[in-house]
């Protein structure tokens, strides 16, 4: 599978600049005007990984093949996006098949670049984007309660049971609750899958802060600001610094933030952000020809990543050769590895780890 992220925010928070500094491009419109952005622009960008490079020196693989994160940046939403007003129903409806929402909220201030709202206020960006999300949501749901509400008088036991966990969401929605926040099973919320409700998808807040506030960044203060419980999905980022970063090679960048006391560039936050919020974790397969890092979700079993590979891999799945990475580099790859009792055979009830090596036998 591969990470999707839409990039949200009204105009002018500095959304396109962050787009084209993210994913090292000049592809996203960045002027000072809203709906500068019309059409989406997508950018993939390979997500970091110093284990790829570790497994790949010892295999002696020809190439490497990092996992990527696909990045679309939508355009500037407005109040009213959900009925139409500034292109809005063209814009939500690029968010649908994204994994997650990168909402950008701006707390710089300059006068240089005017705000849709005439002054910063944080809060305020973020309610708007969610109520507009919201309320697209709301009619999505209004018209299918409407429909399983009239299948439901047939008296069909799993009609009237839908019908009722529509209704159930929908009056959430309405008290102004993401649908995400609607407390629901594991089952009624893949009876939802279908709908592709927008506000069911997870929420990371992408600050846009000036770079002199890098330094000394107080999370809690962001959280409280947008009234964010989890802290995780905090993400401080200086578009104007991260655009400057981009023109650097990966030794430039590095002595560049340690001069900035900064442990990481925004992007390689953003990105295991996403990561945790998912609940993603990578696995490897390495050897000669090629090293490449695959994204599955935690707890996934064995069968069912190897189906990420080729989906005959997890139909005729056999059995699964186990290395975690780090054995296989202490060892110098799978001999070494195997000869030190480092090498598991596991069957289709193994629950893959973070950073496990795997090669898959299966019956063709």
């Amino acid at each position: 599978m591969s990470l999707k992220i839409a990039i949200v925010g009204l105009p002018n928070v500095g959304k396109s600049t962050l787009f084209n500094a993210l994913t090292r491009t000049k592809s996203a419109n960045a002027a000072n005007y809203p709906f500068c952005t019309i059409d989406p622009n997508v950018g993939i960008v390979e997500v970091p990984d110093h284990r790829l490079q570790e497994l790949s020196k010892v295999s002696g693989s020809e190439k490497i093949l990092p996992a990527v994160v696909e990045f679309v940046d939508v355009a500037g939403l407005v109040k009213g996006a959900s009925v139409g007003e500034g292109l809005g129903n063209k814009f939500l409806s690029h968010i649908r098949e994204c994994n997650a929402i990168g909402h950008v909220v701006r707390i710089f201030d300059d006068p240089n670049i005017t705000h849709v709202h005439g002054g910063i206020d944080p809060k305020l960006d973020k309610e708007v984007i969610e109520s507009e999300l919201l309320l697209c949501d709301i009619q999505t749901l209004e018209n299918r309660a409407k429909k399983a509400d009239s299948d439901a008088k047939s008296g069909d036991k799993d009609k009237k049971a839908y019908a009722e966990l529509l209704n159930k969401v929908l009056n959430g929605m309405r008290a102004g609750t993401l649908a995400i926040n609607i407390e629901l099973t594991d089952e009624e919320k893949d009876a939802l899958n279908d709908l592709h409700l927008l506000t069911m998808k997870p929420n990371l807040y992408i600050i846009n802060v000036p770079e002199s506030e890098l330094e000394n960044i107080d999370v809690a203060k962001y959280a409280e600001i947008l009234g964010v419980t989890d802290q995780e999905k905090i993400i401080p980022i200086c578009a104007k610094l991260e655009e400057e970063l981009g023109q650097l090679n990966e030794a430039e960048v590095g002595d560049y933030l340690k001069d900035l006391n900064i442990k990481e560039t925004g992007l390689n936050h953003l990105i295991r952000s996403a990561y945790n919020t998912l609940g993603l974790m990578t696995y490897f397969t390495s050897g000669q020809m090629e090293t490449r890092a695959w994204t599955i979700r935690k707890g996934t079993l064995a069968p069912q990543a190897a189906g990420v590979i080729h989906t005959d891999f997890e139909k005729g799945f056999v059995k699964a050769e186990v290395i975690f990475w780090e054995d296989f580099v202490k060892y110098n790859g799978e001999a070494g590895a195997r000869e030190q009792g480092k090498m598991g055979l596991e069957g289709k009830e193994y629950v893959v780890r973070d950073g496990d090596v795997m090669h898959f036998k299966f019956a063709s």
